[in-house]
């Protein structure tokens, strides 16, 4: 059910992305494994550029993507791009390339679903108030947390600046360097006596 969702998902995607079908129509008939814990996904390359499904127990992959299901709420600050950084690929290289490439690149086009419900005036205003929405939310977040790194840096000092940090390091290798200096004086005197 959820490879069904995934491959569906992903398909309504393409048909709004020509280039992306083109760029996997070259890969008809190769097969891929999507691991993201707990969750594995076998596809295939239809010869029209879509994803369609593939039970994969008749041979291995020709590519496998894997990602750590921990790395995932990652994406949802630093978007999809920063996700692909963890993608483990493995395979046929050409193809794998053309995956990367696809998902990397791929987005959904949800102003032109809204304008067949709604019209494109009221869709293209949703979308832009969810955008202005989303970036509100996002540097209200940013804002909290330097406020929390502030407060428990400044008003209750449970954290320590970087600059105080930096400060503190250099000075007890200055206190160092004088101990040592201090002991290989005592070490003359107590020589010369």
């Amino acid at each position: 059910m959820i490879s069904r969702l995934f491959l569906s998902a992903t398909n309504h995607v393409l048909a709004q992305s020509g280039w992306a079908r083109q760029r996997l129509m070259p890969h008809a008939g190769r097969t891929a494994h999507l691991d993201v814990t707990p969750l594995d996904l076998n596809f295939s390359v239809a010869n029209d550029g879509y994803l369609a499904e593939w039970q994969g127990q008749e041979r291995q992959p020709d590519v496998r993507l894997s990602l750590p299901a921990g790395e995932i709420p990652q994406m949802l600050t630093e978007g999809s791009s920063a996700l692909m950084r963890h993608v483990r690929i493995e395979g046929n290289a050409e193809f794998a390339d053309a995956l990367g490439f696809v998902f990397r690149n791929l987005r959904w086009d949800v102003e032109e679903d809204l304008s067949r419900i709604i019209g494109d005036i009221l869709a293209h205003r949703a979308v832009s108030t969810g955008k202005a929405f989303a970036t509100a939310q996002r540097q209200a977040l940013l804002n909290t947390a330097d406020n929390l790194a502030e407060y428990l840096t400044e008003e209750k000092p449970v954290l320590v600046r970087r600059e105080a940090l930096a400060a503190f390091s250099r000075e007890i290798i200055e206190l160092r360097d004088a101990v040592g200096r201090t002991e290989k004086r005592i070490a003359r005197l107590s020589v010369t006596r």
